[in-house]
Formats: C-alpha cells, sequence, structure tokens
C-alpha cells in the first residue's frame, strides 16, 4: 500500500470496516437506511482525521482572497496550472503561472522551496490543480489546492486579471454572500 499523505496511516488504521450493513432495528433503536444513513458516520475520530487531513491539503477562494487581500506576506505562493490561453484569459493576481506540465522543468526557477504553494486550474469540474499539486509534492513542494478554482474565484466576485487588464464579476449569490466580506464559515 502506497501512503500519499502523513494521515493516510491514520487514517487507514482508523477507517471503519467494509462490508455489509447492519438492517435497521426499530427494536434496537437502529433507524430505517435512507440515503444518507445507508453507510453509517464515521467514528468521531475517525472523521477528526478525515476533515483534519482534507484542511492539511485544501485551501478555499475566500481564505486565499483573504490572505493575499492582508497586508503583508501571505506566506505561500499561488500557482496557476492552467494554459497560457487559460492564463491570459484571466488569473489571480499575483499568482505565478506554472501549467502542470512545465512543472519538473521550471518549478525550481520559480518557486522557493520554502515556501507553501497553493494551486488551482478552472474550476471544481477540473483536477488540473490536483495534478500539479501532485508534481509539486512529489518534487518536495508543500502544496495545497485551492477548492473552487478560478471559477469560483470569479463568481466569488474577487478581482482578477486578464491579458486586457483587470477586471471583477459581481458576486453570484450562489457562491458568496453579497453584501458581507465574511461568510460566517
Amino acid at each position: 500500500m502506497v501512503m500519499t499523505s502523513p494521515n493516510a496511516a491514520t487514517t487507514a488504521r482508523l477507517a471503519p470496516p467494509v462490508g455489509p450493513v447492519p438492517p435497521a432495528s426499530p427494536a434496537l433503536g437502529v433507524p430505517p437506511a435512507n440515503p444518507v444513513l445507508r453507510v453509517p458516520p464515521a467514528s468521531p475520530a475517525v472523521a477528526a482525521a478525515h476533515f483534519g487531513a482534507s484542511l492539511a491539503f485544501h485551501a478555499d477562494v475566500s481564505d486565499v482572497a483573504s490572505a493575499l487581500a492582508a497586508d503583508g506576506d501571505p506566506g505561500f505562493v499561488v500557482v496557476d496550472s492552467r494554459s497560457t490561453a487559460s492564463w491570459d484569459q484571466g488569473h489571480i493576481p499575483g499568482a505565478v503561472h506554472l501549467p502542470t506540465a512545465l512543472i519538473p522543468a521550471q518549478a525550481a526557477r520559480l518557486l522557493d522551496p520554502a515556501v507553501p504553494v497553493v494551486t488551482y486550474c478552472w474550476g471544481p469540474g477540473c483536477n488540473g490543480a490536483t495534478r500539479a499539486a501532485l508534481a509539486l509534492a512529489q518534487l518536495g513542494y508543500r502544496v495545497k489546492e485551492m477548492l473552487g478554482g478560478f471559477e469560483y474565484w470569479a463568481r466569488e466576485g474577487f478581482a482578477y486579471e486578464t491579458w486586457q487588464g483587470g477586471e471583477r464579476r459581481t458576486t453570484d449569490p450562489l457562491t458568496a454572500p453579497v453584501d458581507d466580506a465574511d461568510c460566517g464559515c
């Protein structure tokens, strides 16, 4: 078994056994299975290990934007892993353009190995940021993936740059509060 993260061994050890779920028994206080509870929730320890690991690998758009907007060094660099045409169409201000295929040849020239990296691609339907994060991790970089990618950056109303200059879209009310910078998460 190949461990892909420092938490993988812990998660595997704490994972519930795989097998059939016992039938519902109202007499024993077990509610009938529904699509949500057909597979029971993990134990609190397993859930804590899973969600802790998730936060070690992911950052959301709002948190990245907040860190970049704060005074001073955010402590990480943002990498856009998309093609040049995609970069020109729109990218996060200050991001480093490093397409996934070029990471092995150019990462050492463009990135400081002591600085954590946050990767992004188009959006949740694209795994380019995941592939870029993998390539960087294999080269020894500490890396997180920005959930939502460029799509949610633009949809949440954050400024971005194109080959023609800066742009900003109106906040999509399905992705972020329209009149408040803090979603309360």
